[in-house]
């Protein structure tokens, strides 16, 4: 069984639109649907309390990324758990083969799908882990670091196939529940971003691989909730960023890891 967790706060429409693709993103697999409600004041409630297929966990407040996502993990007893933002839509099938890949390969902890807009545009969202440099350039004009941030978005690769690669991003990540018992759930010190790096760093380190599975499609809406540079919650997922540096121990120097490179 994969068990689903979703984390939505103040998104009921998305939420909804997410919870209908779901049955033929997941057959023919047995599944249960785990959904967090971070404290939403937009009716969400309301369209959960008649839902029988889904479990619920209701916090009167928004707890935060990982905090809320540790507690559907903790509620889940599939042998795969998948973590799913609110503001996608998978395809048919996309779970089927996540978790098809987890089954033929054993030392395969966590894999991600290719992700691509509403419009079909691909979304680079497995990418070589992070440093303080390629944060800083993301938010510079296009001209200035464009090359490093292609780079680290593994932009020069077609994005077909199944490659194992440094990290997947949190948007969905389906993981082996032996891998996630032994590396441990996601760090609650960091309210918003990059828990989902960290989590990839730990797999790594464990000796789970982390792979990119192409034929594993998921339309990914991308609400980027930290646009705004002065926003409480932008300040926040700077704090996370800080506070993931200083747990590994680097700054300008990326962890070693299979890092995915270049052909010859």
């Amino acid at each position: 069984m994969v068990s689903i967790v979703i984390l939505t706060w103040n998104s009921r429409a998305l939420l909804e639109a997410c919870l209908a693709a779901l049955p033929a993103a997941t057959a023919p697999l047995a599944t249960e649907v785990i959904v967090v409600d971070n404290g939403s004041l937009d009716g969400t409630a309301e369209v959960l309390r008649g839902r029988s297929d889904v479990v619920t966990i209701t916090n009167a407040t928004n707890r935060g990324v990982a905090p809320a996502r540790n507690q559907g993990l903790r509620a889940a007893r599939g042998e795969f758990v998948a973590l799913l933002d609110v503001d996608t839509v998978p395809t048919p099938g996309a779970f089927a083969t996540l978790v098809g890949r987890l089954r033929a390969v054993p030392e395969v902890g966590l894999v991600g799908p290719k992700l691509i807009g509403r419009d079909g545009e691909l979304q680079y969202s497995c990418r070589r882990f992070p440093t303080l440099v390629d944060k800083l350039c993301r938010r510079l004009p296009a001209r200035f670091g464009r090359a490093l941030v292609d780079d680290v978005e593994l932009r020069w690769w077609d994005h077909t196939g199944v490659r194992e690669v440094d990290y997947v991003i949190g948007a969905c990540q389906v993981i082996r529940r032996t891998a996630l018992d032994e590396v441990g759930l996601l760090d609650e010190r960091i309210f918003y971003g990059p828990e989902d790096v960290d989590l990839c760093l730990r797999m790594h380190q464990a000796g789970w691989k982390v792979e990119y599975v192409a034929d594993a499609v998921i339309m990914h809406l991308e609400r980027r909730l930290t646009r705004n540079l002065l926003s409480p919650l932008t300040a926040r997922h700077v704090y996370g960023l800080g506070y993931f540096f200083w747990k590994h121990g680097y700054l300008l120097t990326r962890p070693t890891a299979p890092v995915v490179r270049r052909a010859a």
